[in-house]
């Protein structure tokens, strides 16, 4: 398998960001980490090596991101609104930078998206907020709002970061019919620590059903929890699905 690490200083954020890259070819799908989690966690939980035949095949590349999560969400020192103002730092790092460097590598389309837990969230934000930039997701375990981090609170840059609430007033065309040709799929648990995501899964296929877009919201069963054993049989079983 190749694996490439890169680190480079990024304008968006004011100091160094690294990732890894996992693959030779296919499509590229940007993995975030868990809550506060490195770049190479997916690597250290087994997850690249459940995907390793997707990988080897030359159907997908997967690109793992840092995350800045304790200077954005998880900063609990900093008022909400100053953790959202972050966040959108880290939002111009990915689609300002690492974006662009997936297309030096070659890749001329949209990429897939894919994370679990907190990551779950970073991909689903993601994916719905730069619909020109993806076209595939993959949330497992994911929230879909932001109440745990920061309770009620909310200003215009929490709000257009957290998807329950944008979607539900959304109306615009243009992201409307990308979300129609783009694989959304969402997948959460019925056992321990996966509750909160299984409310907000659900949620948002009554969103997208009333706007008319296509998702897959797929409940398993109530054994499965909130871990990685689930998500490392869950991530191979939705590249399958998806021919990838």
């Amino acid at each position: 398998m190749n694996i490439e690490y890169h680190k480079w200083w990024s304008p968006s954020l004011g100091h160094d960001m690294e990732l890894k890259v996992y693959g030779h070819g296919g499509k590229p799908i940007v993995v975030f980490p868990t809550q506060a989690g490195r770049f190479y966690e997916y690597e250290d939980f087994g997850m690249v090596e459940a995907c390793r035949p997707s990988i080897d095949d030359g159907r997908v590349t997967l690109v793992t991101v840092d995350s800045i999560d304790n200077e954005s969400w998880c900063n609990w020192d900093a008022h909400p609104s100053e953790r959202a103002r972050r966040h959108n730092d880290y939002d111009r790092y990915i689609v300002e930078e690492v974006a662009p460097f997936i297309h030096q590598r070659g890749w001329d389309g949209r990429f897939g998206t894919t994370g679990c837990s907190m990551g779950g969230y970073h991909c689903t934000n993601f994916f719905f907020r730069h619909p020109d930039v993806f076209d595939t997701l993959i949330c497992l375990s994911g929230l879909m709002q932001l109440r745990m981090f920061i309770g009620d609170t909310s200003d215009e840059n929490i709000y257009f970061n957290t998807p329950l609430a944008y979607l539900s007033n959304l109306s615009d065309p243009w992201f409307l019919e990308l979300y129609r040709s783009s694989n959304i799929i969402v997948c959460a648990g019925q056992g321990p620590w996966d509750e909160d995501m299984l409310s907000d899964a659900r949620a948002l296929k009554d969103i997208l059903d009333a706007k008319g877009v296509p998702c897959w919201i797929d409940v398993w069963g109530h054994d499965v929890s909130h871990d990685w054993p689930w998500w490392r049989r869950q991530m191979p079983y939705f590249l399958h699905h998806l021919g990838l």
